[in-house]
């Protein structure tokens, strides 16, 4: 196994109720909340309207931030940005999947960065000397499991680039995720959350160290549960034990540990990145089809694992 360091500052909070539970007591330090979310579902469903009135009760000034798309933009984490620095907002509360949630982190860093983050963060490497402004999410779509770390793949589409960092320092402060914020997730949406995770395990378990190591073992763990818990979502999405585990093993999926003492260096993304900052296309539909196109590929590399 390689040498790794391991960091993750996110608590997390699982379970049916947690949202109502616990949101009032961990927003407690902050005065002035930019509420991100993405299109209608979140008010569809209700989550929106509770989500809400906890934050009222709790006397929190709200400032709303809708409309994060599928594969945010950068233009989005800009106009993020100049609103939470013209509101004062001291919290990034994300309500979502990981679309939401990456644009949030993003966000996060560019409310206070003088510069310009795309071209000195995602561009390429840099180095995150800033506190950035303190993020939590609630997680409503499990697919990236993007609350356990600091990653954020954003679309530039004046480059027509889309690419991804992870930032440790850009992790948020805490997720809350309750298994049944994501019942009224479609079937195509909840087939692709898991092939998505899916591709993102498989990035790290076809990278090399080639010894037998830990973390393969963790992966293959995950990878089974995923496959088992999404087939019985699938048939019943609101089967609470399959959802929880499904949610639990998409959220270590997003979780750097698998990861520890692997290279993470593949030829070919699987997740469909770049097509999709070239097209438009969903993450989640990238790694469906990306994913399976490149097993011929890892069979001849890492026979072993296959």
């Amino acid at each position: 196994m390689n040498n790794f360091i391991f960091e993750n500052a996110t608590k997390t909070i699982f379970g049916k109720g947690c949202v109502k539970e616990y949101l009032a007591g961990l927003t407690r330090p902050y005065d002035t909340i930019l509420l991100a979310y993405g299109g209608g579902s979140i008010k569809r469903s209700g989550i929106y309207d509770e989500v809400r009135g906890i934050l009222a009760e709790a006397g929190k000034a709200v400032v709303e931030f809708p409309g994060i798309l599928a594969d945010p933009t950068y233009a989005k984490v800009q106009k993020g940005a100049a609103l939470a620095r013209e509101k004062g907002v001291d919290l990034i509360l994300g309500v979502g999947g990981g679309s939401v949630m990456d644009c949030c982190k993003a966000v996060s860093m560019a409310a206070v960065y003088p510069g310009d983050i795309w071209e000195d963060f995602w561009t390429r490497p840099g180095v995150v000397d800033f506190r950035p402004l303190p993020l939590g999410v609630i997680v409503t779509m499990a697919g990236t499991g993007s609350e356990m770390n600091g990653g954020a793949v954003i679309t530039n589409e004046e480059k027509k680039i889309k690419t991804g960092r992870d930032y440790p320092a850009a992790n948020a402060r805490f997720a809350l995720m309750d298994p049944t914020y994501t019942y009224s997730v479609p079937k195509f949406q909840l087939a692709s959350g898991g092939f998505d995770i899916l591709s993102h395990i498989m990035e790290t378990y076809f990278s090399p160290c080639d010894e037998e190591n830990v973390s393969d073992d963790l992966s293959e763990a995950l990878m089974r549960g995923v496959i088992r818990d999404l087939r019985t979502s699938l048939a019943n999405p609101e089967d609470y034990n399959a959802r929880s585990n499904l949610n639990v093993g998409i959220h270590h999926g997003g979780e750097p540990d698998h990861q520890a003492g692997e290279e993470m260096r593949l030829p070919v993304p699987p997740d469909g990145a770049p097509a999709g900052g070239l097209h438009r296309l969903q993450p989640r539909r990238g790694a469906g089809g990306s994913a399976p196109g490149l097993l011929p590929a890892y069979l001849q590399r890492r026979p072993f694992q296959i």
